[in-house]
């Protein structure tokens, strides 16, 4: 009878999706495994603060409040602390990159030249479209690291991506939400940190994805090319994150692009 109750508990386990813990307050989580982030990851923590927005976070600024917005919105999708340091990570990961002090830099050089490029609204969409996905990927990359640092489940990532909701085009051909995110982090964290894998995540989402993502990776191992681009890009990635964030570290929690911006604006 015991076997039997407890069969019937681990079918009943499984049925439940990541956001399944409806009492858990994702926002006041925030500051305390921001804090752990930066912490175990040996990063600076001087009045560093994290504070929830309503809005696209923007930490343009960061450099001089030492304030990391996180999404309200992205939060929503988190249902315990494994999934807040996903989303935490993630700004941080831009941070780290320097994406908004890089587009300050851009900007900065460009109001001090005579060029006027114009190039049509398709156009500056696309690009623009482009640049925010590459620049989410690499921040994902290093949100992995700091994960791992810290102690999350970097598989976390993934759930927190993939419970968002999708485009038509996604439920028509069955893929899940935000699937080439989530498979840039899956693919990441196969190559860097495989025992990861084998830990797993015990909800509905990653399962499902999981799907998703163990057909994608039989169509690539199946074509020798396929398997040596993967390798040669995640290679160069684990590099690329490690050393973002080893000189953020060294440089006292600045990065690249925010030394880059304050340099100009001195010689102004």
């Amino acid at each position: 009878m015991k076997k039997v109750l407890l069969s019937l508990f681990a079918v009943i386990a499984i049925a439940i999706p990541c956001s399944a813990a409806t009492t858990y307050n994702a926002a006041s989580r925030v500051q305390e495994v921001g804090q752990n982030l930066l912490t175990k990851n040996g990063i600076p923590t001087t009045n560093i603060k994290f504070m929830v927005v309503s809005d696209t976070p923007n930490n343009a600024e960061f450099i001089t409040t030492k304030v990391v917005n996180v999404s309200s919105a992205e939060l929503a999708f988190a249902g315990n602390d494994n999934e807040v340091a996903a989303v935490v990570a993630g700004e941080l990961g831009h941070i780290i990159f320097g994406h908004s002090s890089k587009n300050k830099v851009i900007n900065l050089l460009q109001s001090t030249t005579d060029t006027n490029i114009t190039t049509s609204a398709t156009v500056q969409t696309f690009a623009s479209n482009y640049q925010t996905t590459k620049e989410d990927k690499e921040a994902d990359l290093v949100a992995v690291n700091l994960m791992v640092g810290a102690g999350y489940n970097p598989l976390a990532a993934i759930v927190v991506y993939t419970k968002q909701t999708g485009t038509y085009w996604d439920t028509i051909i069955g893929r899940p939400a935000n699937a080439e995110k989530a498979l840039n982090i899956y693919d990441y964290i196969e190559y860097v940190y495989p025992a990861k894998l084998k830990i797993g995540y015990g909800c509905n989402e990653y399962r499902t994805f999981l799907t998703y993502a163990q057909s994608a990776t039989e169509t690539r191992n199946a074509n020798k090319k396929l398997v040596k681009k993967h390798d040669k890009t995640y290679k160069k990635a684990q590099k690329t994150t490690a050393d973002k964030i080893a000189k953020f570290k060294l440089r006292g929690g600045i990065s690249g692009w925010d030394a880059v911006y304050g340099l100009l604006n001195t010689a102004k």
